[in-house]
């Protein structure tokens, strides 16, 4: 996607666009990788941020899942090592601890929007009004069963509940190297395990294992790679229900037909006001050890924060990102210049 020259022009309006400093530089290019939420937005930017401000070079961006940019992000300080994280959740205190192990002290969060994760189908099946409960019930390893917890007996949706498809039970989700899968299970299976009152009712270990133990008899599939497998999972078991982020499902309407959950359609303004109950703000975090020697760190940061880029009306809301308010996005730039760091 090319961004008009007059939105570029805007976005590039009062930055630091001056000579690069005369420092001799290892690397010469930002090197970027994490979530695949967040990789087709940080992609757009990266490519109009090389094509605005000519004397950068445009940044490299991979993926590997948020807790596997995180990783390759916490590994030390010097031009072997990526500047840039791409998270679709916040960074774990444990994983502030390994990056200060490594030399990695200046950690600097930057919230850039919003994204709603989804349930979606192949478009010639079934319509999905999902809970929290259904997915519980159709993930969990063990259910309760006349007061007991039994291995989960389920193999069909409809035997959950009679107004669900009559379609074998496949759910296809991300694997744990990604973000969304904490999304998944905080806002999604724990809340639906936690409206069992057999499961109220357990302490301790016994309770935790209910709510996390899923499925190993191959109806939950768990995706280490990004959202084109999953799809790719659904083109081929044409009964599975995948997991993704809202911004793919828009960018494949034609192939997906999207689940109701809590009775609510998601989208933009659905996640936005909040009335769709899962969802999670996106973020990138930058080593503040790279900034001034790797160059352009700092100009990505305003140039990805500028309303003409992921503002209302943007590139990356048209790519599905759900813009921050203009407050809160003055907020996080004024935080970025003043080199607050996280937690």
């Amino acid at each position: 996607m090319k961004l008009k020259q007059c939105v570029i022009g805007a976005a590039v309006a009062g930055m630091l666009t001056g000579g690069v400093s005369a420092t001799a530089f290892a690397r010469d290019n930002i090197q970027i990788a994490g979530s695949s939420t967040v990789l087709p937005f940080a992609s757009i930017v990266a490519e109009e941020f090389g094509n605005a401000l000519a004397q950068f070079k445009t940044p490299v961006v991979a993926s590997g899942g948020s807790s596997g940019g995180l990783r390759q992000f916490c590994q030390g300080v010097g031009p072997n090592t990526i500047d840039i994280a791409n998270s679709s959740r916040p960074i774990k205190s444990a994983e502030v601890e390994s990056c200060a192990g490594a030399g990695v002290k200046n950690i600097h969060e930057i919230k850039i929007g919003y994204d709603g994760i989804v349930f979606a189908s192949r478009a010639d099946k079934g319509s999905f009004a999902l809970t929290p409960k259904h997915v519980f019930a159709a993930a969990a390893a063990e259910v309760p069963q006349d007061g007991k917890m039994v291995k989960n007996p389920y193999t069909r949706w409809s035997q959950i509940d009679a107004s669900l498809p009559d379609q074998e039970i496949v759910l296809v989700i991300p694997g744990s190297n990604h973000g969304t899968r904490e999304v998944f299970e905080e806002k999604v299976t724990h809340p639906g395990c936690a409206e069992f009152p057999e499961i109220k009712a357990l302490e301790g270990d016994a309770k935790k294992a209910a709510c996390n133990n899923l499925r190993q008899d191959g109806r939950v599939i768990d995706i280490a790679g990004d959202y084109t497998e999953t799809l790719g999972r659904l083109d081929a078991q044409a009964d599975a229900v995948g997991v993704f982020g809202l911004s793919f499902y828009d960018q494949n309407r034609d192939r997906l037909k999207v689940a109701t959950v809590g009775g609510v359609v998601p989208s933009l303004a659905t996640v936005a006001s909040g009335e769709y109950p899962v969802s999670r703000p996106l973020y990138f975090y930058v080593k503040g050890e790279h900034i001034g020697v790797i160059p352009g760190i700092n100009e990505y940061v305003e140039f990805f924060l500028s309303e003409a880029v992921s503002g209302s009306g943007s590139p990356l809301e048209a790519a599905g990102l759900i813009p921050l308010p203009d407050a809160e996005r003055a907020q996080v730039l004024a935080d970025f210049a003043a080199r607050k760091v996280a937690r």
